[in-house]
């Protein structure tokens, strides 16, 4: 059997087209990075030292803050995860309540557990046309802060994987304005403020500490990401935490290859995001005619599918001022706003397949065997392609015309309800479900004594272990949460369908770690 490396060089030299993370696309004509070996070094004279920079590193840090606005910047060489855990850390003290978006990526549940905070979960808006996320209603925060007026630190999530943006200016007010401090994690929004045509960052939004992956949405490689802080006085926590949950050996390939996007952006943003947007306009109206398969618009008031209605969205003639931010400014009558929804990415391409007869991983795997194209992720009702300043006309077109070949295909068989859709449970897509009853705290239920059982034994019982459908990793289950036998038969359905669930265990990965006895309660 070949190993890791001879199958990725084998896969790389097949014509398999990337709709996924990382934002570099492997476009080698936009990203000249040589050869990785030759520039893998540790910290050696005249290279300077992440966790104590004063030069070329230093340097990096404040071209991060000048591209992006904020007052301080970070590189991260361990993810986002490694931002989000510092982040949750400098502005907490152990025992602080903290308010939860329960969309939430796992590592913030695991920063809650390290630093034995006191989780109160506020739960986004359910969407109609298919079962996503969507926003969090900032009136629904002040709600709970005010219930809560000890809590130390907001934790949200914008935008979602699927690209559905909250109005983090409105919930920053509201958290500032009740003493508390607010983190957003912005992953999937490395991007947002390099063109009119996408959403405001929320680092100009008034977020103190803003968490962003550069691989998942611009070009740079896995693991690269960044944190912003606009609160001077958490930078000496900050440098402290980020020492303890990144690598004392970073990797100097990987700081290069932030620096290298960085460059890209200062020297040649303004004409990438313009090409990129037109292309992207192109590849929404070239699928106008779909009959089957639909391009969902989160922005529709009545959640009904966009289908032949493709999002339209005008690309104000705005210039970048040097490699400053553009400020976007989003419609004030976006009717999805009733769903949390105050912006979109449009970056992000989610295909229903509701009445189709095809699962969203059926549609995957079709495109991945006949077409070669690989996207990002599938659920039960939907697929996800994700697309970066690093897709190409030939890239988007072939999608296009892919999915165009798969709806007349879905014609000439007849149009089929699937018998997977609908059936006597309701669609966790919609999970996680508000009002989980939370009965230990996560880090509680992690360290007490537990046992596995199967699957259907476990509803009633109080989960130990993280239970999530991946990707994107934001848990279906938190420990220390009692089991739902709805989400029981969720979690069996999806398996069954092929989608990728971590956290089971067992030979057939069909049991579940639950709590040996109810433990000590905890009410918030």
């Amino acid at each position: 059997m070949a190993g890791l490396y001879e199958q990725l060089i084998s896969y790389t030299n097949e014509d398999y087209y990337p709709m996924h993370m990382p934002g570099h696309k492997r476009n080698m004509e936009l990203m000249r990075m040589g050869n990785p070996i030759g520039i893998d070094i540790t910290e050696i004279e005249g290279f300077d030292n992440l966790h104590q920079p004063e030069d070329i590193l230093r340097s990096l840090s404040e071209r991060l803050a000048e591209l992006y606005g904020a007052k301080k910047s970070y590189p991260l060489v361990n993810g986002s995860t490694a931002g989000i855990l510092a982040g949750i850390s400098a502005a907490t003290s152990p025992g602080d309540m903290v308010l939860i978006a329960r969309n939430s990526h796992k590592s913030v549940y695991h920063g809650a557990m390290v630093r034995n905070l006191r989780p109160v979960y506020c739960y986004p808006q359910k969407l109609g046309q298919i079962p996503v996320n969507g926003g969090i209603l900032p009136e629904n925060i002040e709600g709970l802060l005010i219930k809560h007026p000890e809590t130390r630190l907001v934790v949200i999530t914008s935008p979602t994987y699927e690209g559905i943006a909250s109005d983090v200016r409105a919930i920053a007010e509201i958290v500032h304005r009740q003493n508390a401090l607010l983190l957003v994690d912005e992953a999937h929004g490395a991007h947002f403020g390099f063109h009119s045509a996408f959403p405001e960052s929320a680092v100009m939004q008034g977020a103190d500490i803003i968490i962003q992956s550069l691989h998942k949405t611009l070009p740079a490689m896995t693991q690269s990401a960044v944190l912003h802080c606009n609160r001077e006085e958490l930078n000496g926590r900050l440098q402290k935490y980020l020492a303890v949950y990144q690598s004392s050996s970073p990797s100097y390939v990987l700081m290069a290859g932030i620096d290298q996007c960085i460059k890209l952006l200062e020297e040649q943003g303004k004409e990438l995001f313009e090409k990129y947007t037109v292309l992207l306009q192109e590849f929404y109206a070239s699928l106008q005619d779909l009959r089957f398969l639909k391009i969902v618009d989160f922005r529709m008031e009545d959640q009904e599918l966009a289908g032949h209605k493709i999002v339209d969205y005008k690309m104000e003639d705005q210039e970048l001022a040097g490699h400053k931010i553009i400020n976007h400014k989003p419609a004030n009558n976006i009717p999805g706003e009733k769903h949390g929804i105050y912006d979109v990415d449009r970056s992000k391409i989610t295909v229903s397949v509701r009445g189709t007869g095809l699962t969203g991983h059926e549609l995957q795997v079709l495109l991945r065997e006949k077409y070669h194209i690989e996207l990002e992720m599938a659920a039960s009702e939907y697929a996800l392609a994700m697309t970066s300043i690093a897709d190409t006309e030939e890239g988007l077109t072939r999608f296009a015309k892919a999915l165009g070949s798969i709806d007349r295909m879905l014609g000439d068989r007849g149009r089929i309800s699937s018998v997977k859709e609908r059936t006597d449970c309701r669609e966790y897509g919609d999970f996680p479900k508000a009002g989980a009853e939370l009965i230990l705290l996560p880090g509680e239920a992690m360290e007490s004594q537990s046992e596995t059982v199967k699957l259907p034994e476990s509803a009633g019982r109080i989960s130990a272990a993280f239970i999530s459908q991946f990707p994107p990793g934001v848990p279906l289950l938190v420990p220390g949460e009692r089991i739902d036998a709805e989400l029981v038969r969720y979690i069996e359905k999806v398996k069954n369908e092929g989608i990728t669930i971590t956290g089971l265990t067992g030979i057939g990965m069909d049991e579940l770690e639950v709590v040996i006895g109810k433990g000590t309660s905890f009410h918030g």
